[in-house]
């Protein structure tokens, strides 16, 4: 009799209702990537019980895709320009039609460390990001035993070797570049109004070495905090040494505004003012009267506006300026992954390749210490908007 209850329709019913719920959860929990679940079902008494894998928090073996963790802050006071970065790779990821790579992002407000830890363990051979240059030494104690590579969103180069690559815009770039077209146009003698702080030394130092390098004279380098009256009062001792040609503003744009005047009034009324890459995103300073005529160098624009306006299309609102470099690490990422065997770990030689990659940002390379170059362009304030008066050049 039980044979052939065994074998009745409501029996055989039954039973195939069962496997298909046991499938359906093993789906599940595999889409989810949370473990790896194998069910089994009624097993021969001849064979021994096979021992199933242990359930872990990594996520499913993938023989066919690349995979890629983002390190950025999703949560947190730092969380607009994360997802802004996180918007970026997903957008290059599309475009690209990289159907090779898995990203997977981990939120860096909530422990740099842990976020690394997490994404080294789910099996990910290469980190875009962090941004912060804490969240970049905090993760580089992971991955580097580890054999992991980071290509971060940092612009400070303190953090960059071993490993570490550096995507941010650097400023003593966007210096140097400005100070060579200066000098170009027959200016000679330079001073220089800094912030307190590492940033303002880095300027500094920047500053004398590249006019020392194209045979100029460096008269005067006043440091300032950033109040209005601190300004003013360095403003009045940038002449104290003599007359000037060019004057660097090593500050954000809004900083370089309230400054401008100043030097005006008290110092210089033709001087030519000179910025840095940190001007490229402080729209207002086009509206600026002190501020027309002077040159900034930065990076070219024209790739990423076209970015911007795909971005609000998709997304409702602007990018931040930087997100650019999430965009251009993914478009790095796929350029390397056509000659990289998944599974393997990441070709870091080939982030050395001296032609380059070309980027929304346009051509960039690493140096093997780490540090990205990117080809700038010298703009001008107008009344109004920007200018570009020497066009970046198409390659190293």
């Amino acid at each position: 009799m039980s044979i052939m209850a065994d074998k009745s329709p409501d029996r055989q019913v039954e039973t195939k209702r069962r496997s298909l719920r046991w499938m359906g959860l093993a789906s599940v929990i595999l889409l989810a990537g949370c473990a790896t679940v194998i069910p089994r079902g009624a097993e021969p008494p001849p064979r021994p019980t096979p021992t199933p894998p242990p359930v872990t928090s990594a996520l499913p073996d993938d023989q066919k895709h690349h995979r890629i963790a983002l390190l950025v802050p999703l949560s947190g006071k730092n969380a607009g320009v994360g997802q802004s970065l996180a918007n970026a790779t997903t957008m290059a990821l599309l475009d690209t039609q990289a159907a090779n790579i898995r990203m997977t992002s981990y939120d860096t407000a909530l422990g740099a460390s842990a976020a690394a830890r997490k994404a080294i363990a789910d099996g990910n051979k290469l980190i875009l990001g962090p941004l912060l240059s804490d969240n970049v030494v905090a993760t580089a104690r992971v991955a580097r035993p580890a054999g992991v590579p980071i290509l971060s969103f940092s612009n400070d180069t303190g953090a960059a070797g071993r490993n570490v690559y550096i995507l941010g815009h650097i400023p003593s770039q966007s210096i140097d570049r400005v100070v060579e077209y200066a000098t170009s146009q027959g200016m000679s003698r330079f001073a220089a109004l800094v912030p307190n702080g590492v940033y303002g030394q880095r300027a500094s130092s920047t500053l004398l070495r590249k006019v020392k390098d194209v045979g100029g004279t460096v008269t005067s380098i006043q440091t300032f905090n950033r109040d209005s009256r601190s300004v003013e009062a360095a403003t009045k001792k940038l002449g104290d040494n003599g007359e000037f040609d060019a004057v660097l503003l090593a500050d954000n744009g809004e900083m370089a505004a309230k400054a401008a005047p100043f030097i005006r009034q008290n110092t210089s009324g033709t001087a030519k003012i000179l910025g840095t890459d940190l001007w490229n995103t402080s729209s207002n300073l086009a509206g600026s009267r002190a501020m027309r005529g002077a040159w900034f160098a930065s990076v070219s624009d024209g790739l990423y506006r076209q970015y911007a306006d795909k971005y609000r299309a998709r997304y409702g609102r602007a990018p931040f300026r930087l997100s650019s470099l999430g965009y251009d690490s993914v478009l790095l990422t796929v350029k390397v992954a056509r000659r990289w065997e998944v599974g393997t770990p990441f070709p870091i030689n080939q982030l050395t390749d001296s032609g380059g990659f070309i980027g929304l940002d346009g051509v960039f390379r690493f140096r093997r210490d780490g540090i990205s170059e990117r080809a700038l362009e010298v703009q001008e304030i107008r009344n109004g908007s920007f200018a570009v008066i020497d066009a970046a050049p198409k390659g190293f």
